[in-house]
């Protein structure tokens, strides 16, 4: 049988209390006797009267119990440990209960289900528990997004680092390669330098040559000279008279008729007796 009643806590708040009550007739002939269930002989139809006489019976009996206990308890007592209490006193009460032996029905079982305060009551004590549970909701809202944060932070961290360190690779490769092509280009230079000195070398050793050479070859001109001039300082005019035709001759042209006067035969017969003639001789 469900059991529905109010009570009023210590501190002046309604509360329902919803119960299931497990009964039995243990004594029939005296349930007959207090209880209506006639059953009307014509049509075998039973009346209602005596089950909702039972259920007045337990209900104020359960109500009246649970009001005392629950009259000493303040609502928030009640929610938490209303139930338990409720429930033992009920299960401890109602099968001893005079009036209901008296009545020919025994109690086997009590459930208490809910003692609940009125519904605005109830949301206004619910409201603490949902904004708990919402601020809990928002902080694992927020520390996730926090630690989103925190992760896309770490990997643009590491973004930057490689690019910090690729930075720095490219730059030590950039040293490299300048320091790569300024041996070269001083290997290069010494070795022009010294391919340089050597080409001068080269040329001041061939210009040497050269000028000894040259020098060697006016030496043996000029001793030629000298001798070729004893030789006509030695000779006579005659002598180098013929040696100056011979000489002029190979650059004059041909010549084809030549005319002779006698003066200049009378002339260069003169020198070339002058030149036969011994020495002494007139």
């Amino acid at each position: 049988m469900p059991v529905f009643f109010h009570a009023t806590t210590a501190d002046h708040q309604d509360v329902t209390v919803q119960a299931n009550v497990t009964y039995r007739f243990t004594d029939p002939v005296t349930a007959s006797q207090r209880l209506d269930f006639a059953v009307d002989p014509h049509d075998g139809a039973t009346s209602t009267s005596g089950r909702d006489q039972v259920t007045t019976i337990v209900g104020q009996l359960a109500q009246s119990r649970a009001a005392v206990v629950l009259a000493t308890m303040s609502l928030d007592e009640s929610m938490t440990a209303g139930v338990p209490r409720v429930r033992t006193l009920l299960t401890d009460v109602l099968p001893a209960d005079p009036r209901l032996t008296a009545t020919g029905l025994t109690v086997i079982g009590v459930q208490v289900l809910a003692v609940r305060p009125e519904k605005d009551v109830e949301r206004a004590l619910q409201t603490p528990a949902r904004e708990h549970v919402q601020a809990e909701a928002d902080r694992a809202t927020y520390e996730r997004r926090a630690l989103a944060v925190e992760r896309e932070r770490a990997i643009a961290e590491n973004e930057l680092a490689s690019k910090i360190e690729l930075a720095t690779r490219r730059e030590r490769l950039v040293a490299q390669e300048g320091a790569n092509a300024r041996r070269e280009a001083e290997e290069q230079a010494a070795a022009a330098l010294v391919e340089t000195r050597s080409d001068a070398e080269r040329s001041r050793l061939t210009s040497e040559a050269q000028a000894e050479s040259v020098r060697t070859v006016g030496e043996a001109e000029a001793a030629a000279e000298r001798v070729r001039m004893e030789v006509y300082r030695e000779a006579g005019q005659g002598t180098l008279v013929a040696l100056a035709l011979r000489d002029a001759a190979r650059s004059l042209p041909d010549v084809e008729h030549l005319t002779v006067t006698p003066d200049l035969l009378t002339g260069a017969l003169g020198s070339l007796v002058a030149a036969t003639r011994p020495a002494g001789e007139a």
